[in-house]
């Protein structure tokens, strides 16, 4: 089984944030809030998927709710880039943190 490691490209985005937006306080609130953003859009996918809206019906498949999902995830690791020197293993820590209350059950 092959493992992916997203770390490289997070990396790179943010980077690339970093070059055409600076670094300062307001483009890293910018991260926190675009955030809010994708969650919203996850929002909007699942309420089309289950066509929570009389007025437009289902608009939205499954796969678009896994998707935005996916730009959740992608948008916090950008912003943890900008809390953490190794996000990564920021990242990481705080799975085993979680995982060991788990397996304390």
């Amino acid at each position: 089984m092959s493992v992916y490691d997203p770390w490289p490209s997070v990396r790179r985005f943010a980077a690339h944030l970093d070059e055409v937006n600076g670094t300062g306080d307001h483009e890293v609130a910018m991260r926190l809030v675009k955030l809010t953003e994708e969650i919203g859009e996850v929002s909007q996918a699942y309420i089309g998927y289950v066509g929570q809206n009389p007025r437009k019906g289902v608009t939205h498949s499954r796969e678009d709710v896994a998707a935005e999902l996916c730009d959740v995830v992608i948008t916090a690791m950008v912003a943890l880039c900008s809390f953490a020197d190794d996000p990564a293993r920021a990242l990481q820590d705080k799975i085993e943190k979680v995982d060991a209350r788990y397996m304390e059950r």
